[in-house]
Order: structure tokens, then sequence, then C-alpha cells
């Protein structure tokens, strides 16, 4: 089970996607389900509340959710002091972001800090350009202010006396046009890799009334839904490119099944999380036994 991606060795490659611990609060705990890695966040500079709640809602006949969180976490020192005391040695990811009331074009000073505050604390960065529950965000995935914040994050993690991979967390809504972006960015500014994908805007393919749907308001759908789209952009990525970096697939993983279908179509791990709420927490020993019973014929 194990592999080595970006130079790191990960125990086996199924890991826990970002949002469900958002403040470091149950990485040793999580660690006990036996992830192969773990990331914590969206962490954002200063401590914000989020979107009112009512926040995150299922929508059962789906196998999906709907979350309009908004970033909502203690802040980025209140997770080191955390990420100081833990216990297990599970590789830890720390997804950053910038927080509600910064401007975008301030928006790279927001990712600067969270680098600066976890660099000694966790294994990789994620940068997350992706949410659509922070008003503006995914403008920052324009192809131009992408490769600047890219540029920025990247040129402060190599002064450090040991730089951490840096990843880019996408959403599932980009166009292949914009998709060819991505992997020209990535290429240019040379970062590690690529998160695919964050929650999507798309509410087409639901077949939980739109009455019900509308009722519930805006937010990003994570679950089942997004099985399909989340393998399709994978797999456009790793074929564009030539398997030029590392993937991560996330979206819609429920079973052993779903996680073979995102490694074939190009991913290097897999992240789960709407699969575990609704499968509960056997769901990680499952995928494994799985991978190890495909991978070993």
């Amino acid at each position: 089970m194990e592999r080595e991606v970006f130079g790191l060795k990960f125990k086996n490659p199924v890991g826990l996607a970002a949002g469900f611990d958002k403040d470091a609060k149950v990485i040793d705990e999580m660690a006990m389900l036996g992830f192969g890695f773990i990331e914590i966040g969206t962490l954002t500079p200063k401590p914000q509340e989020g979107n009112p709640q009512p926040r995150l809602f299922r929508l059962p006949q789906d196998e999906s959710l709907i979350n309009r969180m908004g970033f909502n976490n203690g802040g980025v020192y209140e997770a080191v002091e955390r990420l100081k005391k833990r216990k297990s040695n599970v590789l830890v990811g720390g997804n950053i972001g910038k927080n509600k009331v910064t401007p975008n074009e301030n928006a790279v000073d927001d990712y600067l800090i969270c680098l600066e505050a976890l660099h000694d604390h966790v294994d990789y960065f994620v940068v997350n350009v992706s949410s659509p529950n922070t008003p503006n965000l995914r403008d920052l995935q324009e192809k131009e202010p992408l490769k600047a914040l890219l540029q920025a994050v990247k040129n402060a993690n190599d002064l450090k006396p040991n730089p951490k991979p840096i990843l880019l967390k996408i959403a599932p809504d980009l166009t292949d046009g914009q998709l060819d972006d991505i992997i020209e960015i990535v290429q240019e500014t040379k970062i590690d890799g690529v998160i695919a994908t964050n929650t999507t805007i798309d509410r087409s393919q639901l077949s939980t009334s739109k009455e019900e749907v509308e009722a519930i308001g805006a937010g990003g759908v994570s679950g089942k839904i997004l099985g399909k789209r989340s393998t399709e952009v994978i797999r456009y990525l790793s074929e564009k490119s030539n398997k030029a970096f590392p993937i991560i697939g996330v979206g819609g993983i429920f079973s052993a099944e779903d996680a073979i279908e995102k490694l074939e179509a190009g991913a290097s791990l897999v992240q789960v999380y709407s699969g575990m709420i609704y499968e509960g927490p056997g769901l990680i020993k499952k995928i494994k036994k799985g991978l190890l019973a495909h991978f070993s014929q």
C-alpha cells in the first residue's frame, strides 16, 4: 500500500479530504481509522465564523451533501498550537485560504501568512482557490491571478531550508480550456501537483426535488453526484499533461471500486469525506482491502 508521491512516503493512498478537520482537532483520532494522510483546513490567517447556520445539508437520495460553510475556522495560529501536540506520525497536509474580508488583490498576503505559520508543522500545502462559499474566491482560478498567487507561494516556500510540496485544489466546474490553463500554470510555476476536485455548483444531476434543493439555497455539492465529473477532470489532466504531475483524486468515493476508478484515471492518491459520512468510518478499511486485492492480482 505504500507509495511515494511528491517526495513523501504515504503508508497508504487513502486520505481524509480537507473540510472535515478544519482546525486540526482530531488528527490522532482520524489516523486511528487507518488514513494514510490527513488534510486539515481550510485555514485562514484570522479566525472567522463562516456563513450563518444551518450551512450543511444532506441529500440522502443522492447520497450527497450541500455545504456553504464559508471557511469557518479558528485561524491558523490556533491550529499550529494543536499541531504541536499531536501524537500520531500520520502525514498532514495544510489546506490554506484567504479571509472573507481580504480583497482578492491582497489575497497573496493571506496565503503567505498561512504558509509561514504552518511550515514547520505540516508535510505538504494545498492552495485552495476553488471553494464556492467565499465571495469571489473562484476568480483567483483565472490564469493570471492564479499564476501570480502560486508563484508567490512557491517562492516563499523555496526560501525555506526544507521546502514542502505545494498543491493546487481546483473546482470541478472548469472548462477544458481552463483545465489546459491549469496544466500550463502547474508546469510554469513548478508546483508539485493538483487536487481534483472541490465541490461543484452544478445541480443538474441531482434527483432530489428542485423545490427542496432551492429551499436549501447556495452551496457546493459533494458526494456521489460528484464522482463522475471529478474522475473526468483527473483523466483530462493526466492525459493532457502526459502524467506530468501527481493528482490527488477526490469526489464521490464511496467504495474501493470508486477509488480504483480514480487511480486508474490517473490519480496517485485519493481522499474521502462525504463517502465516510454516508458509509461510516469502516469505509477506509474497505477501500484499502479492495485496493490490495485489485493491485496484487
